[in-house]
């Protein structure tokens, strides 16, 4: 295919929302779009010089485009939706370069009297809606070990978790804090965590001996990471017949903060519409 290299997911991406009846959660998106490529593991651990994925960047840029090119609307964060012309779009390769070059021609005529900027290249270089991402991460993986735990035990309080307390130490056993989960007045469900602070991946036998260690201790377990899962801890996390345990990554910690707005301001970004000046010429 012509182009630049994430022009490959721009099919996939809207394939994707549309079989899930034209809409999806971010994180579930891109996790479906990369077991629909059959993408490996040691691809999802290429970086980009900001330490973000390379294969998550490149679906992200496809996402932009496929926003600039109006099949997907840009009005609910954390959520990707087809407008009605991407719920039954079709687009061959010719269409998908077709659409590239389209959105970069359209962004040059926006801003004809801007000095003309260098193309971005885009296997480096995060999108517009990336770069908070990618900043808040860095920020909380240099965070310390007890100040990642203070943090996380912020979020769970937001997300309403009640009585949490934070255990970690050396007779911890990869119980790093204790939580209740109230289901209703009389029924409540004891949760224990664990916190990760990584840059790298989480493996099944982090989760195996985490579960190991909440016998007894909780009815749930949550770990949180600012690194990824594997597809195989994914697995082993639901695995049939032993305690489920839920799973927090980087990408989903920051929807999170989003939607709680911890340590973020949402910043209101204004675009001008050509086609609505168009009929008053």
């Amino acid at each position: 295919m012509k182009g630049p290299e994430f022009l490959k997911y721009i099919n996939p991406v809207l394939t994707t929302l549309q079989s899930n009846g034209g809409a999806g959660e971010v994180t579930d998106v891109i996790e479906q779009v990369i077991d629909k490529l059959g993408i490996t593991e040691s691809e999802l651990e290429e970086t980009i010089s900001n330490g973000q994925s390379r294969v998550r960047n490149q679906i992200q840029w496809a996402r932009f485009y496929l926003f600039k090119a109006g099949l997907i609307d840009n009005a609910q964060r954390g959520i990707w939706r087809l407008t009605n012309e991407g719920l039954d779009k079709k687009l061959s390769d010719d269409d998908v370069y077709k659409l590239f070059k389209g959105v970069q021609d359209s962004v040059k005529k926006e801003t004809p009297s801007q000095p003309k900027k260098i193309e971005p290249r885009f296997e480096n270089t995060p999108t517009e809606d990336e770069e908070h991402s990618v900043g808040l991460i860095n920020i909380i993986q240099n965070l310390p070990a007890a100040g990642f735990e203070k943090l996380c035990k912020r979020l769970l309080t937001e997300i309403g978790i009640n009585e949490i307390t934070i255990t970690g130490g050396s007779g911890d056993q990869g119980i790093d804090g204790k939580g209740i989960v109230k289901l209703n007045d009389v029924v409540s469900l004891n949760i224990v965590f664990q916190c990760k602070r990584y840059k790298e991946t989480v493996s099944p036998h982090h989760v195996r001996d985490f579960r190991g260690a909440m016998q007894g201790r909780g009815e749930k377990g949550l770990i949180i990471t600012t690194g990824r899962f594997t597809k195989e801890a994914k697995n082993e996390a639901n695995r049939d017949g032993v305690t489920p345990i839920e799973l927090i990554d980087g990408d989903r910690l920051v929807e999170l903060f989003e939607k709680y707005r911890l340590g973020l301001k949402p910043v209101t970004v204004f675009e001008i519409e050509q086609e609505f000046f168009r009929t008053f010429n």
